[in-house]
């Protein structure tokens, strides 16, 4: 029998989700597993770095392999999921990504921590992800009405955006004091800790009904349709594979130039993330009324392109007073980063049919997070050969341009975006 969650009946009420017991426990269990994830972030290019003393390229190969899965595969996994129940997906996939990531501590406490292991635990902690994420972004509608969506995903963004200021500074903080690979066990018994919250959610929608005449291939071809025919959504797929392209390939050399070319501490780095993040809890506060100021699509290509200009300090970063000015950069491009993607996730979740969400989703996925191995690929290649400081430019020159689709579309002007609305069928009288 399916069960209702107490707090799924008050989601309209003075105070909106901070009454919805469902809501609460999802998003508990989220903050403390980005905790988590922030120390993971940190400390594995830092296990490569400084454990496994691995050169430029096989840093960026690592980078390449935490999001390969959504290249590989990010179109099924949506099909597949919309014929599981979300709650099972998300609970099961923590469970995975606590083992993998345990792995880690366990061999190096042996003695037999290689880079060929971080390679595997991030390609398979990769696919584990790519069906959370795709369940997590079709179950929150599921979970709370759809005029709370803006809300729902501000309350998960704010929480990342905290997690995005201490979890750095507690990563580098940890990883001075235990060593890297260690420190990954903290992101370990967080994906454990929301596993735990997510099973205690009581909306437990029921395992969509099997249709015989279902065929994967139909299914995804349904989602490209949707996401593909909409000139919207095509512009803001667009906009954010750009950016990802470039931003990964920017990531990937960015700790090899802290950790390796400036020789900054484990701790440093980490403070230096943090002061960041401070920019991304902003932007989680205010992009609902920036977005009812300047209007919901002027807000997506205002905050894309906002992150741009700021990249190029990067590239000229040394040990000296431009770490402050990079802090304030990366705060800025955090901050940028966090009203977008607010803004354009609550339109596409609002925007599709509930029994199209997981394929909308993992579309979505697969088109602006496949470009994320290639970019990370390509920054090893780059800065292995034409230096880390060069293919630091060229990354924030394509970051630079990302928001242009966004721009050159009607999103330009559109102060209200569509929404789905169902089509009510009239009931004659008999």
């Amino acid at each position: 029998m399916n069960q209702i969650d107490p707090g799924s009946s008050l989601p309209r009420r003075r105070g909106g989700l901070w009454h919805h017991l469902g809501f609460r426990r999802l998003w508990v269990g989220e903050t403390i597993s980005q905790f988590g994830t922030m120390v993971s972030q940190l400390a594995l290019p830092l296990v490569a770095i400084l454990a496994l003393h691995a050169s430029t390229f096989q840093v960026g190969l690592l980078a390449a392999c935490q999001t390969a899965a959504f290249l590989a595969v990010g179109l099924p996994a949506g099909a597949w999921v919309e014929r599981m129940r979300f709650r099972s997906v998300l609970i099961v996939n923590d469970l995975t990504r606590a083992a993998l990531l345990g792995s880690i501590p366990l061999a190096q406490l042996l003695g037999v921590l290689s880079i060929g292991q971080l390679y595997v635990v991030a390609l398979a902690t990769g696919v584990s992800t790519v069906f959370f994420d795709v369940a997590y972004q079709s179950y929150l509608p599921a979970l709370v009405d759809r005029t709370l969506l803006v809300e729902g995903n501000a309350k998960l963004q704010a929480s990342e955006s905290v997690s995005q200021i201490a979890g750095p500074s507690i990563g580098g903080l940890l990883i001075q004091a235990l060593t890297a690979p260690y420190a990954v066990l903290i992101d370990a018994l967080s994906f454990l800790w929301s596993a735990g919250w997510v099973s205690a959610i009581g909306v437990r929608p029921a395992k969509p009904a099997r249709k015989p005449d279902r065929q994967l291939r139909r299914e995804i071809g349904d989602g490209l349709r949707f996401v593909l025919g909409n000139a919207l959504l095509r512009a803001i797929a667009m906009c954010t594979a750009s950016f990802n392209l470039f931003s990964s390939m920017l990531f990937a050399v960015f700790f090899v130039l802290l950790a390796r070319d400036l020789h900054l501490s484990a701790g440093v780095i980490g403070l230096i993330m943090s002061t960041s993040a401070i920019g991304g809890l902003v932007g989680s506060l205010v992009a609902s009324r920036f977005a009812a100021r300047v209007g919901q699509g002027p807000a997506i290509w205002m905050s894309a392109a906002v992150i741009g200009p700021f990249s190029f300090v990067i590239p000229f970063v040394h040990h000296d007073w431009t770490l402050v000015l990079l802090a304030v950069a990366l705060t800025a491009m955090s901050l940028g980063n966090v009203v977008y993607n607010i803004t354009q996730v609550s339109f596409r979740q609002g925007l599709c049919p509930p029994d199209l969400l997981g394929r909308m989703n993992a579309t979505m996925r697969f088109m602006v997070w496949g470009t994320m191995p290639l970019g990370g690929l390509l920054g090893g290649v780059l800065g292995s050969t034409i230096g880390i400081r060069e293919t630091l430019l060229v990354a924030a020159a394509g970051v630079s341009l990302a928001f242009l689709p966004v721009l050159l579309s009607p999103l330009r002007r559109m102060r209200e975006l569509p929404s789905y609305e169902p089509v009510l069928v009239p009931i004659s009288p008999v």
